[in-house]
């Protein structure tokens, strides 16, 4: 379904009808009509069983209903067997929205599973938008409607929050109440058999009420399409996102280095960052990047200024932000100016700036003032620990008003008790969030930076490079003649046919083919055993270096007697003999590529050689990726000064590198059965890189049905 097409009339409706409605003590069918006892609209209750229920005329079935065609929303709660059927009848009456609280489908096993490919199909049928199954409900504060079984209500507010967890939504309700955090809308996805996070991405994006959009999930069944409805999203609404299960499933199986290396919460990770959504990594987060994201405008840099009436908060602070991408303002000599002017001597008039703990209201508006004019500061947090000087509400009033003059965010830290919960509600009348911890207020103002810097992104398309695709067929068409899946330097050439140079070289299957292919490159050479049963050929001595012209045949006995002490039974196609690459200034570097089942093909860049799973040093992203996506992989590893020309060495040439991750995503893009690639090393050198050996796996099924 089209994420466009989520009708009006689900958070918004007019006429309810819950299915399954029932006076009956602790049941949900009772609870979602207590819920909806103060919506503004009509609820019709439904159930064969009762005339009456909680005084409410109760119909037997939906179509006995007066003017069914008129209800916006069906609300089903019945026991799962009963649900696919009424599903038909309840499209018979030309509703379209409709919530399935009812449990008992794919959660359960094959039977609740067959009972949700049915309650699929209905949808499909009749163009249901429908919610769940397995769903605790919806709320909109705006509209007033709370079709939940929870207890609470949660104060009105921007952020809209989907989750497909109901016990979180749970949680989450009870502590907005609890801490006073307003939301817009609340939606229990439940199973998602029909509307996901997806759907809601683009409709949430078109509210005029919701300033940021908070997501749980556990996993994304269509990872691509996350990504490109969250790229239309994000540069004006920021998203949130919640990911549980980080932990790496294992990928013992994987033979080849990337899909050793790429854990199940990579791909999430890279697409998030494509699709720019902001990760939080606990509940916390979620919470306190909603409130900044929605109460405070973005800065134009990214460094802050702190002004504190303690020193101690004033070092977590800095410290705070030394851990994280921000940095510390530096003030101008006009700031330093003003404030010796207005500060006392024992100030200390540097960045954090420790105004002493028998600062007044009147002196936090100087210092405050001063600091909030400076050009040099894109933020400011503010801090106090309880003095008997003045009212942690009067200071909450100062900075709102100093803040919403200044138009710059800022962040406070009261660091008291009741005092500060009451001063927190002033702030939050001006959107300002305030913490305890130093540390959340920095958190926040970097999620805030950080969503500055995704709104200002230009979406660009990927590069079509040309390629020669039907060399590139032939060669990985070797699988299926040799019926095998995986593919070592014998496959070089794919390399070629995409345009990534390789060295001069061939394989030969004999001591004197050898000699003959060593005399016409010319000088020592670099041997390889060939085998795509041997994995990492260094380790078991199959590669020697170096090998002058009159050691080449004994070179070649030599290297094929250790693979055989290696594994008789591998597969020995030859040895190949190449050109050396060795200038000086290189930098070994692994690019890869490995196929996720909710992304598509996760791309890797990192710092190579025979050391890569030791230092994984690796940065990943989702293909197609673009030449920011490409060039920011280079940039993010930590060896990434090397390559830029560290300690005198002459840069590398990065240009190319950041091509040949593109053309690799475009190989894996264009043969998607391509399930694993390695390019190990991929050596940088100042003039160029070259590839030094290749391995990859393909799935032989989804390759011949491609033909």
């Amino acid at each position: 379904m089209d994420a466009s097409d989520t009708s009006s009339g689900l958070l918004d409706p007019n006429r309810i009808a819950v299915i399954g409605a029932t006076d009956r003590e602790d049941s949900v069918g009772r609870a979602l009509l207590e819920n909806l006892s103060t919506f503004d609209g009509e609820v019709l209750a439904v159930n064969p069983n009762r005339q009456e229920v909680l005084g409410m005329t109760c119909y037997d079935s939906i179509g006995s209903v007066p003017e069914a065609a008129s209800i916006d929303l069906a609300i089903v709660v019945l026991p799962a067997p009963a649900v696919v059927e009424t599903l038909s009848t309840v499209g018979d009456q030309g509703i379209r929205n409709v919530v399935v609280i009812s449990a008992g489908f794919s959660e359960t096993g094959p039977e609740g599973q067959q009972r949700e490919a049915e309650l699929i199909a209905v949808a499909e049928e009749y163009d249901l938008d429908l919610v769940g199954p397995n769903s605790i409900g919806i709320m909109s504060t705006t509209t007033g409607l709370d079709a939940t079984f929870l207890q609470g209500y949660p104060p009105e507010g921007s952020l809209s929050l989907m989750s497909q967890s109901g016990a979180f939504i749970a949680a989450v309700v009870g502590w907005a109440i609890q801490h006073d955090i307003g939301f817009n809308n609340i939606v229990s996805l439940g199973n998602e058999a029909v509307l996901d996070e997806t759907d809601f991405i683009a409709r949430w994006d078109d509210d005029s009420e919701t300033d940021v959009i908070v997501i749980y999930i556990e996993d994304i069944d269509n990872g691509q399409q996350f990504i490109e409805a969250a790229r239309e999203v994000t540069d004006h609404t920021p998203i949130v996102v919640l990911k549980s299960g980080r932990t790496e499933p294992g990928a013992a199986a994987a033979k080849s280095h990337t899909g050793s290396m790429a854990g199940s919460d990579d791909a999430y990770e890279a697409g998030f960052e494509q699709a720019g959504v902001l990760r939080a990594m606990t509940i916390q987060d979620v919470f306190d990047y909603g409130q900044m994201l929605a109460g405070q405008r973005l800065p134009e840099t990214n460094t802050v200024g702190i002004v504190t009436n303690g020193g101690g908060p004033g070092v977590l602070t800095t410290d705070a932000i030394d851990d994280s991408r921000l940095e510390l303002a530096a003030f101008s000599a006009e700031t330093h100016e003003r404030l010796d002017a207005q500060l006392p001597e024992a100030a200390d008039i540097a960045n954090p700036l420790d105004i002493i703990g028998d600062a007044d209201l009147e002196r936090f508006r100087n210092s405050i003032q001063t600091v909030l004019a400076d050009d040099s500061v894109g933020a400011v947090v503010v801090l106090s620990v309880p003095t008997a000087v003045y009212e942690f509400a009067e200071l909450a009033e100062l900075i709102g008003e100093l803040q919403a003059a200044a138009d710059k965010p800022v962040v406070a830290c009261l660091m008291g008790g009741e005092p500060a919960d009451q001063a927190a509600e002033r702030l939050a009348s001006y959107g300002i969030p305030t913490h305890f911890d130093p540390s959340r207020a920095v958190a926040s103002l970097e999620a805030l930076a950080d969503y500055s810097t995704i709104a200002d992104r230009v979406y660009e398309e990927p590069a079509e490079f040309d390629v020669d695709r039907e060399r590139a067929r032939e060669i990985l068409n070797q699988t299926l003649e040799r019926e095998v899946s995986h593919l070592g330097v014998e496959a070089i050439e794919l390399l070629e046919a995409y345009g990534i140079p390789t060295p001069d070289g061939e394989i030969v299957e004999s001591p004197a083919a050898a000699e003959t292919v060593a005399e016409r490159i010319g000088g020592p050479v670099a041997m390889k055993i060939v085998s795509p049963d041997i994995v990492h050929k260094s380790d078991i001595g199959g590669v020697e270096v170096g090998v002058r012209l009159q050691e080449v045949a004994e070179t070649y006995e030599t290297l094929l007697d250790n693979a055989a002490s290696y594994d008789s039974a591998a597969d020995i196609l030859g040895v190949r003999i190449e050109a050396l690459v060795a200038p000086d200034e290189s930098t070994e570097t692994i690019v890869g590529a490995t196929r996720d089942p909710q992304f598509g093909h996760l791309l890797l860049f990192g710092f190579g050689g025979i050391f890569v799973e030791i230092f994984e040093d690796i940065a990943f992203r989702t293909a197609p990726l673009t030449r920011r996506e490409a060039k920011s992989m280079t940039e993010e590893i930590q060896a990434a000064p090397m390559l830029r020309g560290a300690r005198g060495r002459r840069p590398a040439d990065l240009e190319a590198v950041i091509e040949t991750i593109q053309r690799l995503s475009q190989l894996v893009s264009e043969f998607p059965s391509i399930t694993e690639l390695d390019v190990n090393p991929l050596v940088v050198a100042p003039e160029d890189v070259v590839a030094l050996d290749v391995r990859l796996t393909v799935d032989r099924d989804e390759l011949s049905a491609s033909e």
